[in-house]
């Protein structure tokens, strides 16, 4: 596993200890709805995500995160990707409360989450679950879809998608980034999202950088996309967002 990711899974683990049990629930805005509203009009479902910075990104972009969800939905974004892990993504939970509180789009919280304590820390409309770094994906799910949120699951290999398909979830993630070695590959996408099952949404995660890119993903069967470094470092963050809506 590489460096950056077993520590972030450490201090993942560490903050799961320190977490004071919370029994936030949320009246989801629904992302399922929202994705087949976007499809029928014809354009492509793009989960944009507010991102500081990541251990494969060089430098931290300096953003208001309510703004840069604002931004993003007027170019089109069917939700909106909030990083709450600080150390090492620069996100926070003050700024996922800020963006749902500034859009009216679907709203997912993405972090490491490894514990049920937390699940409920804040409100948010969808909750990142990674199959590779969780225990009991199954009880995670239960948990999540029982405070409101809706759970996606991301995976990257075929036993993960199998174990995410046993579960209650109705978004599947296939990312397309090893996060064992922090590397990116499309064909991942590519094999997998055929085999995401029709009654659930696909989403396609991480490599995106142009309309080709978003494309690629959605003719091997994505109903999604989630593109984080690409909007988030463009020079116009309306523009690129619009830019992949229309791929």
């Amino acid at each position: 596993m590489h460096p950056d990711v077993r520590e972030i899974l450490e201090d993942a683990r560490e903050r799961a200890e320190e977490t004071t049990r919370s029994f936030e629930t949320v009246e989801a805005r629904s992302f399922v709805d929202a994705v087949e509203e976007t499809q029928a009009e014809g354009r492509v479902p793009v989960i944009a995500e507010v991102k500081p910075t990541s251990p494969t990104t060089d430098g931290t972009v300096a953003l208001d995160p309510a703004e840069t969800a604002r931004e993003m939905v007027a170019g089109g974004a069917t939700a909106v990707s909030v990083l709450t892990e600080p150390d090492r993504f620069g996100g926070s939970l003050e700024a996922l409360r800020e963006v749902r509180a500034a859009v009216d789009v679907p709203v997912l919280r993405k972090d490491f989450i490894v514990d049920e304590s937390q699940v409920r820390e804040a409100k948010a409309d969808l909750l990142l679950l990674i199959a590779a770094f969780v225990g009991d994906l199954g009880a995670l799910v239960d948990e999540a879809q029982a405070a409101g949120f809706e759970p996606l699951v991301e995976t990257h290999t075929r036993d993960e998608l199998a174990a995410a398909l046993e579960t209650n979830a109705r978004v599947i993630g296939v990312n397309n980034r090893d996060l064992t070695r922090l590397e990116v590959d499309l064909s991942v996408g590519e094999r997998l999202l055929p085999h995401v099952p029709d009654d659930r949404v696909a989403v396609a995660e991480s490599g995106m950088e142009t309309a080709e890119d978003v494309r690629r993903m959605v003719d091997a069967g994505a109903d999604a996309v989630l593109v984080g470094t690409a909007i988030t470092r463009s020079d116009d963050v309306r523009e690129k967002t619009r830019e992949l809506v229309e791929a």
